[in-house]
């Protein structure tokens, strides 16, 4: 029993006409043209019926859902009209399989085309015309109801217990928010954690694409013969039909799998289930390719999305934890089963020397290098990338940490826990080693990708990105009773490092004598001087530190440009705190330069667990210059709040998400109202790209909750638990 308010406001000076049509429609699966496979043999039918004076009515009926009744408050006439394509208007010698084809309310409507509409009242699809007059300052409310139970002569759908149950609902809802924000939130912030959950969970969509019927349509599925190569011909195995969380169901109405991953994160805040559900779906059968690739997104499924799945399961399980105070094993089963498969296709594939440092592409970065990384380079040769090995390296942490928390059920586990320790080792021996040919850059403080020319030699491509920051992510502080649990491996582990101590030379030092607070240990890429040389640069205001969070490009390359001369042609890398000038990767992205919210996230991530380790033994200027000594876990609060201003009234009562857009800056209608943008200004933290893409910069929930619950004594006293506290601030 849905309820449905729409309410109308004339903000302006002149009453105006208002043509409203809310409408309910059927998904077209019965049509001739859809795969025999796909096709229902019942087609829905939506039909009007007779209701008591005062209001409108259609009787829905579907083979699967059952029955149900639309009731609209009003006698507002019902435009019917089968929802399917108009094939004869879009396609030269096509006809309609129906004459109410689904564009006819338009035309009725707008032109006065009454014949484009069933007289019969009835289709697949139906809207309710209000014709309203609304005066100057005034409102217009329309109610509806879709129902179970049709009404009768007595029963009043729209009477006093209509404006009750909405009136509880709302009473509902602030109640629950309230239970999931920190109290120490302001009113701001917590409106802001608000409506990006509420964005969350309004992104979710039905998702259908049969892989095999959509090679057959467009002749390039290799299961027949004749076909044609195209693009995601190798996924013919997939069906999707799954509600998923969207990017944006408005620009993006599509799911990316590395998006998916973080946007579990804020919605862990208030549904861990259906986080945990989305985590499943992407290791699906019907999702994960036979050889270990995950999908990355519809129009390409075979381009490499960062592997971040183990990460959010981990987050996944660790909320479950303090919320239930339990561990479903078999969710962590499942996707540790899974999540090894897609470890070994990155293995198998992206390690193309077997050197333990690893390609992949774009990686989710789009235009961040200097040339396209998904294409053929125009030097030859190939690219060992700085993030894909980093990634890697968390991946391993993660997996690792996974495997002991199943060990803790299961001792088979304990071999796992061994394999993904020492593939870290390997990949942090392989990024970490000097020479020209290494990604560290001793006389910059930085890593870079590495070119791998034809002739054997190698070169750094010398781009100050979020690239060269990544490797700080790869972090994970080991708390004292994990490493409780699994003594015979870490028996085995201290054995391994003995016999092959060029393993633990470039890395972070940890074990016995190098256990940090609480005796907590650490899996880091970074040792101490290289994470302090990279903090310096990517804490500097005239680098990464934007007044908004972490830009995704140095602003060193404002007055520095990073510039490759190959075969007469210029490639060059700019600072560009706004939107891209080349059209890479559609030229409708751009990370050369602002500010984008997951990554941002785990750099917060990989400051929080160095400062596990740490406590107050390290500190460093921040911001770079300033003469202010900062712990890391002031570090990350500071770049919390600096990604939380971007949504906040500043001391003008203006939003920086909103730039120059006055409307929505001083309006009181407005103001309040926050779009949750794809990327942001790198100087002035103006929102861009898609502006509904709450997707991943949801994740500014997560980081007011954060921190309106953790302060550093408490994180240092908790460790690892105190980050996934409920919002009333119990464990």
């Amino acid at each position: 029993d849905i309820l449905v308010r729409i309410t109308a406001a004339n903000r302006g000076t002149e009453a105006a006409e208002l043509h409203l049509l809310p409408t309910l429609w059927f998904r077209n699966d019965w049509s001739s043209w859809i795969a025999e496979s796909n096709r229902v043999a019942e087609k829905p039918n939506l039909k009007q019926i007779k209701t008591p004076a005062g209001a409108s009515a259609v009787a829905a009926a579907h083979p699967v859902l059952g029955e149900f009744v639309l009731s609209c408050e009003g006698e507002a006439p019902l435009l019917f009209t089968e929802n399917e394509t108009n094939h004869q208007r879009l396609f030269s010698g096509q006809k309609n399989e129906s004459p109410y084809v689904k564009d006819g309310i338009n035309n009725c409507v707008i032109h006065g085309n009454q014949g484009a509409v069933n007289p019969a009242k009835q289709g697949t699809k139906v809207a309710a015309h209000y014709k309203v007059n609304v005066g100057a300052g005034q409102t217009k409310v329309i109610r509806l109801r879709l129902s179970k139970r049709a009404p009768d002569e007595k029963g009043n759908p729209f009477g006093k217990h209509f404006d009750e149950v909405f009136a509880e609902r709302l009473r509902e809802a602030d109640e629950f928010y309230q239970s999931v924000t920190p109290p120490s939130v302001s009113e701001d912030a917590a409106n802001v954690m608000r409506q990006a959950i509420a964005g969350m969970l309004w992104s979710k969509q039905f998702f259908f694409f049969d892989g095999d019927n959509w090679l057959d349509e467009h002749h390039s599925n290799p299961l027949h013969s004749g076909y044609r190569s195209s693009r995601n011909s190798e996924w013919f195995h997939m069906l999707n039909e799954d509600v998923i969380s969207m990017p944006d169901k408005w620009e993006y109405p599509w799911y990316a799998a590395w998006d998916l991953a973080f946007h579990t994160l804020p919605l862990a805040i208030v549904d861990p289930d259906f986080a945990k559900e989305q985590m499943k779906l992407m290791l699906k059968g019907v999702y994960l390719h036979p050889s270990g690739q995950m999908p990355a997104y519809e129009w390409n499924f075979s381009d490499v999305n960062p592997p971040v799945h183990a990460f959010a399961t981990l987050f996944l399980h660790r909320t479950e934890q303090a919320l239930r105070g339990e561990t479903d094993l078999e969710f962590l089963r499942a996707t540790f089963h899974k999540l090894l498969l897609n470890f070994t296709w990155w293995v198998n594939r992206k390690d193309r020397n077997g050197n333990n440092v690893f390609e992949g592409g774009f990686l989710g970065l789009d235009n961040i290098g200097v040339f396209d990384r998904s294409a053929p380079l125009p030097t030859g040769g190939h690219l060992e990338q700085a993030d894909g090995t980093a990634w890697m390296a968390l991946f391993s942490q993660n997996m690792t940490e996974l495997a002991v928390e199943l060990a803790a059920h299961d001792p088979v586990y304990e071999d796992m826990v061994l394999k993904f320790t020492e593939h870290f080792y390997y990949i942090a021996a392989a990024m970490n080693r000097s020479g020209q040919d290494g990604m560290w850059d001793e006389e910059d403080g930085f890593y870079y990708d590495v070119l791998q020319l034809p002739d054997g030699s190698a070169m750094r491509l010398k781009v100050r990105s979020m690239v060269g920051l990544l490797p700080l992510c790869a972090t994970t502080v080991i708390e004292q009773w994990q490493r409780e649990r699994i003594p015979r491996v870490m028996a085995l582990i201290g054995q391994r490092l003995r016999r092959i101590p060029e393993l633990r030379e470039t890395i972070h030092p940890t074990g016995p004598g190098h256990y940090g607070v609480a005796d907590r240990g650490i899996i880091a890429l970074v040792n101490p001087e290289r994470l302090r040389r990279i903090l310096s640069k990517m804490l500097d205001e005239n680098e990464f530190l934007s007044p908004y969070g972490i830009r995704s490009l140095s602003k060193f390359h404002e007055q520095h440009p990073y510039v490759f001369h190959v075969n007469g042609q210029e490639y060059r890398v700019d600072y560009l705190p706004a939107e891209s000038n080349t059209g890479m990767f559609g030229g409708n992205s751009n990370w050369r330069g602002p500010v984008w919210m997951p990554v941002n996230a785990l750099i917060i991530r990989a400051l929080l667990n160095f400062y596990l380790y740490y406590g107050d033994n390290f500190k460093i200027e921040c911001p770079t210059g300033s003469g202010k000594m900062m712990n890391l876990f002031e570090v990350a609060r500071e770049i919390s709040d600096r990604l939380t201003g971007i949504f906040l009234r500043d001391d003008r009562g203006r939003r920086p998400v909103y730039g120059g857009t006055e409307k929505f800056q001083t309006d009181p209608h407005w103001r309040d109202y926050i779009l949750f943008y794809e990327y942001f200004h790198g100087d002035n933290g103006a929102g861009l790209g898609a502006s509904h893409q709450t997707g991943w910069t949801g994740l500014v929930a997560k980081t007011i909750q954060l921190f309106g619950l953790l302060d550093a004594k408490r994180s240092l006293e908790a460790g690892k638990g105190a980050a996934f506290a409920s919002g009333s601030g119990k464990e």
